[in-house]
């Protein structure tokens, strides 16, 4: 018992060193959800917790909530909310306290409020259909009523649900219905109908466009009318610049709009059910879901973090049944309306969030070189969170410190960043050393004409040209070496392997490994702003299994193709000519690949337009393999490539299959032997 005791003591406290030492694993005990944000390749990765449930608010004063549906935080302190159920405004203090209360004989249904400076209070009032205007007393000043103007359109009902007002009293109002867009009214002359600001767009897909051409006017009539959505939320800046949400607008579900109505944001991440949104100290920006999730971002719609989620009937804090509005205070707590479960949630920034938020303020200010420390924090406490270090690699860019800053674009995954350091690196390294390089290239040359002119009298040279005879006369390398000449004389060439044996198996199989090797290396050694793949991540058994696995299915198909359509070609013929035909990506590949890790996005089209005319010329050569090798005219070669692209297609189809099967019969026999096992030992 002693000894278990000592055990478990010693296994505690290592747990708890552990939770010492690693921040995500002492602040995700701490809440019932996880943080995430954005990695350089656009995945969705777990990040240390950004935001800790501070603490929950059911009352104002000894007022409960019934279906709240709006808040609002003022700049000292005080929360306005909307309490739709009881047909009021209730104004409490950051403790709960109950400070003040509008409308109670006055609202109907009041589902969204703003705050103006002075304390100016404007409820949107659905049952009412108006927009209520209450003075820092509690008096209603003003009321504003469906706009009496042509454009607004007589069938358009005025069922105000949210608002938000810019500092010269215009009103942005979303109504219920209303799919024209957000209605723009100005205070004066008793409210004047400015238009519809930042209207949704529809979009018509293809299918539809062709349907409303031929179908009849009836039946058209009878399709789903394609309208745009209504704006669920918005809400406005201290620049004046309106922020909406968007229901099932993926992409456009979050939208930055200018004074003149144009978006000039698209963020990386959204959410299906967006149901408000508020603007942070930083000019950074807060999404809240329907399902509870909160996703902060920057000011130009990087995610920073995503957190929260839906409440599974335990009523643990910081989850949500719910969520229905959001806004962040002076001290960036944030403040959450449930209006399902009627109270409000409130979370505190963690230590890592206060530095990016600092880092993200002092880099947003121009202040570059005052943001690398807090951001260098930021790293050292979780090296991966990318936005760090993109922030830290635009510093450095500003400062011109250009080799830290392709760094850390490197790693931040940035590819035009990186691409924009390098173009400095390399200008400085070509300032630096282009006349040693145009020298040594003149030398070079000079020494090497120097030295065939000597050889010309003393046969210096003899020994080596009489070596590259013996290796240029043996067999293999022979066979080889044919592929330059394939590569040039595709007709000849097929007549070569077909008619006199200039090439064999081995020598194939040599040129089938070389192009593995080769595409390896373009896989893994491409330059950055090329690569494809994730960084540090190799997957050479599966690259190898897949290239060589092609090949061998794509020649065998070729082949059985070929014997139903009279061809005359032999698998050996088929087999060799596919593995020469590779020969341009055997001799070009190298040189895009050294190409392409001295090029920027400015010169990118030389690695583009080398690699298209690497995989032209390997298609020409195996188009014209299958002709010459079976003797086919053109169009028996297209045909014979299309019934070989479908055998390969049912070939990987029953491969598929009989892996899936195989999979399964392997689990039976160990979930048998598992069975076994289990009834052997209770015995």
């Amino acid at each position: 018992m002693k000894r278990k005791f000592r055990i478990s003591m010693m296994a505690s406290a290592l747990l708890m060193l552990m939770c010492f030492m690693n921040p995500l694993l002492q602040t995700n005990a701490a809440t019932p959800y996880k943080t995430y944000t954005e990695n350089g390749y656009g995945r969705i990765v777990e990040t240390q917790t950004a935001y800790t449930p501070l603490k929950t608010m059911t009352k104002i004063g000894n007022l409960a909530l019934s279906g709240a549906s709006d808040l609002k935080i003022t700049d000292d302190g005080r929360i306005y909310i909307a309490d739709t159920g009881n047909h009021r405004i209730l104004v409490g203090d950051k403790n709960g306290e109950l400070i003040a209360t509008y409308g109670e004989d006055v609202l109907g249904q009041p589902t969204g409020i703003f705050v103006a400076q002075d304390k100016t209070l404007y409820v949107a009032d659905k049952a009412k259909k108006k927009v209520f205007v209450f003075n820092a007393a509690g008096e209603v000043q003003n009321e504003y009523t469906k706009p009496n103007h042509p454009l607004y359109g007589e069938g358009n009902d005025f069922k105000p649900t949210k608002l938000t007002v810019d500092h010269s009293g215009n009103m942005y109002i979303v109504c219920e219905g209303n799919t024209n867009g957000i209605v723009h009214i100005a205070p004066t002359e008793g409210g004047t109908f400015l238009g519809y600001f930042g209207t949704n767009y529809t979009w018509v897909s293809p299918v539809d466009l062709l349907r409303r051409i031929i179908l009849t006017d009836e039946q058209r009539a009878r399709m789903a009318a394609n309208i745009p959505s209504t704006p669920t939320n918005l809400c406005i800046d201290s620049k004046g610049l309106v922020y909406t949400v968007t229901q099932g607008e993926k992409t456009t579900s979050l939208k930055k709009l200018t004074i003149a109505g144009k978006n000039i944001i698209e963020p990386d991440a959204w959410d299906e059910l967006p149901a408000a949104v508020s603007t942070g100290n930083y000019e950074n920006i807060f999404v809240l879901s329907e399902n509870g999730y909160i996703y902060e971002y920057n000011k130009e719609g990087s995610l920073l973090f995503v957190f929260g989620g839906r409440d599974d009937d335990r009523h643990r804090i910081g989850l949500f049944k719910k969520a229905s509005a959001i806004d962040v205070d002076q001290n960036d707590n944030i403040y959450v309306l449930d209006s399902e479960k009627n109270e409000i949630q409130v979370y505190q920034p963690t230590e890592f969030t206060d530095l990016v938020h600092k880092a993200l303020y002092l880099y947003q200010s121009g202040k570059y070189t005052e943001s690398k420390e807090p951001l260098s924090q930021v790293i050292e406490m979780n090296s991966l969170f990318d936005y760090a270090n993109l922030a830290m690699g635009k510093a450095y860019l500003q400062e011109e410190n250009y080799p830290q800053a392709l760094k850390y674009f490197r790693l931040a995954k940035d590819k035009d960043g990186y691409s924009d350091a390098f173009w400095e690196v390399r200008n400085i390294w070509l300032k630096r050393n282009l006349v040693s390089v145009i020298l040594i290239i003149i030398f070079a040359v000079a020494a090497w004409k120097i030295l065939k002119a000597v050889d010309r009298k003393t046969g210096i040279l003899a020994p080596a040209a009489d070596l590259k005879r013996n290796v240029s006369s043996n067999k293999l390398v022979s066979q080889i070496s044919y592929m330059f000449y394939f590569m040039r004389h595709p007709i000849d060439g097929c007549y070569g392997i077909k008619r006199e044996k200039r090439v064999s198996y081995l020598s194939a199989n040599i040129l089938l490994l070389a192009f593995m090797v080769l595409y390896l290396i373009n896989k893994y050694a491409i330059g950055f702003i090329f690569k494809t793949v994730q960084e540090g991540r190799y997957e050479f058994f599966s690259d190898v299994a897949y290239v060589l696995g092609l090949f061998v299915i794509l020649s065998t198909c070729t082949y059985l193709v070929c014997t139903i359509t009279d061809g005359e070609g032999s698998y050996k013929q088929i087999y060799c000519s596919f593995a020469y035909s590779l020969a341009p990506f055997i001799a070009l590949k190298p040189f895009i690949v050294l190409l392409s890790n001295a090029v920027t996005y400015n010169e990118s089209f030389l690695v583009q337009f080398s690699d298209f005319l690497t995989y032209a010329w390997i298609v020409i050569l195996v188009f014209l393999s299958i002709k010459e090798i079976n003797n086919y005219s053109v169009k028996e070669t297209i045909r014979t490539i299309c019934l070989t692209l479908f055998t390969v297609l049912i070939t990987l189809l029953l491969i598929f299959i009989i892996y899936v099967l195989v999979s399964q019969v392997i689990d039976f026999i160990q979930a048998i032997a598992g069975e076994v096992v289990y009834r052997i030992e209770s015995i």
